[in-house]
């Protein structure tokens, strides 16, 4: 926008445009979101594709040969999680037992210590009850919405695929030939950001997985290769999946163990892996192309989960890390890009124009 108008005048349309923009990407979460997804797939998926191009292979059926190798993975996981979710369900009657002799002591002991009468307890529980209903519903229609998600993923990833000269053509031609080497320079940067983060996430994971499961079994808690392996996964949520990934081994731990040294031990153990992750795996491994500071990582994780959830948190790191990328080449946006990175400057401005004045000469 041209310098004639002021500040204000210009604050106020960049605010009225990034309101439009999130209420956009907010109405149409159900299409932009398997889309997005579906970029992000493509993008790890590329480069066996061109590996199965050069081996011969006509590029739909690379494409779908591509498809076929990341389905079987991805069922080879889920087969690995059914294996370890057969013995925990055969111990389910023991544990639901064991579950409601430790709820039926809590009782006792709100009754014995804080003089709550059973009476209070049963309303507070039937208030829960109502209050948990609306969330079941919301789960059952995001159960649904993963299963429509799990259809659509694979066709819009072999479409982008099977169109990606045909997409890359029009991202050129869009913009004028004097530009044409800036585009390419974004375009090979972006994609290497985003498989750069992916392969990253899939190797933290991997690591993480081992050592949950490895501390579990040292401590002695039942099920810890499969509380291990969800513990992974739901550490790739940034920032609440360590928390979240805490709470089923100690809910394990209290119902078959008796005491609390198992649990004050499994939350000293993971909050030695969530360090290693945090200050080790995670800058070096799945950061290393993506840099975005820790300031601006949270409010847009937070965002993306009020707009996508958790989908729109797993997709804002590297989104942004794109972003970050489109505007350290744009001059007029250039002090934005900096402001997503990670290097943190000296001495501001503000003190360099105070140290210029002290040097200046007197007229």
């Amino acid at each position: 926008m041209s310098d004639k108008y002021p500040f204000y005048v210009k604050a106020t349309y960049i605010l009225m445009g990034l309101s439009l923009l999130l209420g956009f990407l907010y109405l149409f979460s159900g299409i932009l979101v398997p889309v997005a997804l579906s970029i992000m797939i493509a993008f790890m998926l590329n480069p066996l594709v061109d590996r199965f191009v050069r081996w011969k292979m006509p590029h739909p059926l690379a494409i779908l040969c591509s498809l076929i190798v990341a389905l079987l993975l991805f069922l080879l996981v889920g087969y690995f999680l059914a294996s370890q979710m057969v013995s925990f369900g055969d111990d389910l009657p023991a544990l639901e037992r064991k579950f409601s002799t430790l709820f039926a002591r809590v009782q006792q002991a709100l009754v014995n210590d804080l003089h709550i009468s059973m009476v209070k307890q049963d309303q507070w529980f039937g208030e829960a009850k109502q209050g948990l209903k609306p969330v079941i519903s919301k789960l059952m229609g995001t159960a649904l919405g993963t299963i429509s998600m799990a259809i659509l993923l694979p066709v819009y990833t072999f479409l982008l695929l099977y169109y990606k000269k045909l997409i890359l053509n029009f991202l050129f031609e869009i913009f004028a030939e004097s530009n044409a080497s800036y585009v390419a320079d974004v375009l090979e940067k972006s994609k290497g950001a985003i498989q750069s983060y992916a392969l990253g996430l899939l190797i933290e994971g991997l690591i993480v997985a081992t050592l949950n499961s490895v501390a579990l079994l040292i401590i002695g808690v039942k099920y810890a290769i499969l509380l291990g392996v969800i513990g992974a996964i739901l550490n790739v949520l940034p920032f609440i999946g360590g928390i979240a990934a805490l709470i089923p081994p100690l809910i394990v731990a209290t119902i078959t163990k008796d005491g609390f040294q198992s649990q004050i031990l499994i939350i000293a153990v993971y909050i030695v892996i969530q360090f290693t992750d945090n200050h080790f795996l995670i800058p070096f491994i799945v950061s290393s192309k993506v840099k975005i500071n820790a300031l601006i990582s949270v409010f847009v994780v937070l965002l993306g989960g009020a707009l996508w959830g958790i989908a729109g948190m797993f997709l804002s790191i590297p989104f942004v890390g794109v972003l970050k990328i489109i505007f350290d080449r744009i001059d007029e946006l250039k002090p934005w890009g900096r402001l997503l990175g990670d290097e943190v400057p000296s001495v501001h401005m503000g003190q360099r124009w105070k140290r210029k004045r002290k040097i200046a000469p007197v007229k």
